[in-house]
């Protein structure tokens, strides 16, 4: 397969995808090679050498949340990665979740985003009863902006209440304590089951030596205070102690290792095959151009075990493709927009990437049907939304659209998305957007997101500040109205941005397309691990 037009698109992916890159190397910095220095001058590992020292060899490491932060906090310098590093991969063979405070950036404080971050790689512990592992090292909230991490329902205390459910549960907590642990993070790792702690380095105090001189006039340094001697020997606070970073990193290792099984949910798992048409023609086969149509079948053969797949009624609602096959040997219910042009059976004209009433109703049956059978959904977004018009109206879209809705929302199988091109208005919440509880949701470099289409977006906002100024009793003229529409859609274009929406957790990770076999396979995993207990009801909308 190979034309001009697939060679401009191939270009393009291989450019956006090289932007990814060179954006997540200096991501992989945090604070930068200074602060790193410093790190290695206190004999301590960073965030990312301890995860891949406590990993398994040549295990993946499926980041979460790597541009969270990005284009943040300018006015504080920024905050990478939100100051920790973290996501699911291998410990003695064991899939568990990893989440470590990066101290190169402002010593591991914690920024509203931070917490956010923290709080989604719980959730993920706790739908998957993965194992987590916490590599504290952190000066606490960043007290600036105390006031937007402090007190709400989803700020840091809710991370010490999930602490207590996940015990409940009985999903294993390790925490490591490798260097601050100060006032309510200090919670953190003694709420956990089993608590290090690295002598010299690491410290757990609810108020430092000089907080302590300040309140009740006690003069004492934090090691004496605070340090590893004093919490393994005298106060019984930590479990073990460690004689450095390595050390504490191989006692988790052995915590791990004997760790038993627990019960699975039983997902349908046979040998993996790779895809018979060759999966980097995805590059050339995506168009540049957002609008342009293609066919998302091309797509899906480059995705599933053998390029098999069972497509569920195919010429019914055939502007969302329907149908089961394998991914890297998992049996999977795959839910796609359909991006060419349809000309359906009575004549007419479907435009590509829009959910017209049949395509709903298809999808919801189909939903169920996978509920039925216990096999989870893998969503492939490119949607403009749902279609509109008299016609539309008339013939239900929208009742259609809450059945669908209700079916996704419903799924007691685990839900998968990937955000390929579009995901625009009720378009994303259809197929399954952050609001509707995937698993795991990522995107590629191409994703877009936005309540509509940047350009449609613009000219509704151009006409809205128009009047604005002829309220004022002020005209544009032409040049004028031009300049204030480029502002205008740059604007939105860079609010659409795959990456502004990573900064700020509506996706989990950016990724290569060529990754997202393994990171549908890793999640199909994890929630192997979460058996199914209650029944797929739908709700009070039905066929």
């Amino acid at each position: 397969m190979a034309d001009l037009e697939f060679n401009k698109n191939d270009d393009k992916m291989r450019l956006l995808i090289s932007e990814m890159k060179r954006k997540l190397a200096k991501v992989a910095l945090g604070g930068g090679k200074k602060k790193i220095e410093k790190q290695h001058a206190k004999g301590k590992l960073t965030a990312r050498e301890r995860i891949d020292y406590v990993k398994d060899t040549d295990a993946n490491f499926l980041e979460i949340g790597a541009f969270v932060g990005e284009g943040m906090y300018t006015e504080y310098g920024g905050c990478p990665s939100g100051g920790v590093v973290a996501g699911i991969t291998y410990v003695k063979d064991r899939q568990c979740i990893i989440v470590a405070n990066d101290a190169t950036v402002k010593a591991g404080a914690w920024f509203p985003i931070t917490a956010k971050k923290n709080l989604r790689l719980q959730e993920i512990s706790m739908e998957n009863r993965l194992p987590i592992i916490y590599l504290v090292d952190s000066a606490g909230v960043f007290l600036p902006m105390q006031d937007e991490i402090f007190p709400d329902k989803e700020h840091f205390g809710r991370i010490f209440r999930n602490n207590a459910r996940m015990s409940s549960m009985g999903i294993t907590q390790i925490s490591a304590v490798m260097g601050s642990c100060v006032a309510g993070g200090a919670y953190l790792p003694i709420m956990s089951d089993e608590a290090l702690i690295v002598d010299k380095t690491g410290s757990i105090f609810l108020a430092g030596s000089y907080l302590v001189k300040a309140a009740i006039g006690e003069t004492i340094d934090n090691e004496t205070l605070g340090g590893a001697t004093t919490h393994c020997e005298i106060s019984g606070v930590t479990d073990y102690k460690a004689k450095d970073d390595k050390d504490a990193l191989d006692k988790i290792r052995n915590i791990m290792d004997k760790i038993g099984s627990s019960e699975k949910a039983g997902f349908n798992r046979k040998e993996s095959k790779d895809p018979k048409e060759d999966e980097r023609e995805i590059y050339g086969i995506l168009p540049r151009d957002r609008a342009k149509p293609y066919n998302m079948k091309d797509i899906i053969a480059r995705l599933v075990d053998s390029s098999e797949f069972e497509e569920y009624k195919e010429g019914y609602g055939q502007s969302l493709i329907c149908g089961y096959a394998r991914i890297d040997g998992w049996a999977v219910g795959i839910v796609a927009n359909q991006r060419e042009m349809i000309k359906t059976k009575k004549g007419e004209m479907q435009f590509g990437g829009v959910i017209y009433s049949d395509s709903a109703d298809k999808a919801a049956r189909f939903i169920a049907n996978c509920n039925q059978k216990k096999i989870p959904l893998v969503f492939l977004q490119d949607v403009t939304g749902f279609m509109v018009g008299s016609r539309s109206e008339h013939g239900g879209i929208i009742k259609d659209g809450a059945k669908m809705v209700n079916a996704m929302a419903n799924s007691v199988v685990p839900k998968f998305t990937i955000i390929i091109g579009n995901s625009y208005g009720a378009g994303n919440y259809a197929m399954c957007g952050k609001a509707y509880d995937p698993r795991l949701i990522v995107s590629w470099p191409t994703a877009e997101m936005a309540v509509m289409g940047g350009e449609q977006a613009a000219k509704v906002l151009l006409q809205i500040e128009k009047a604005s100024l002829k309220v004022k009793g002020e005209e544009i003229d032409e040049k004028a109205e031009k300049l204030l529409l480029k502002t205008i859609t740059d604007r939105y274009d860079e609010q659409t941005s795959p990456y502004y929406a990573a900064s700020r957790l509506w996706v989990d990770a950016i990724i290569d397309p060529l990754e997202s076999r393994k990171v549908i396979s890793m999640g199909i995993e994890a929630a192997n691990n979460s058996p199914i207990k209650e029944a797929y009801n739908p709700g009070v909308i039905q066929s």
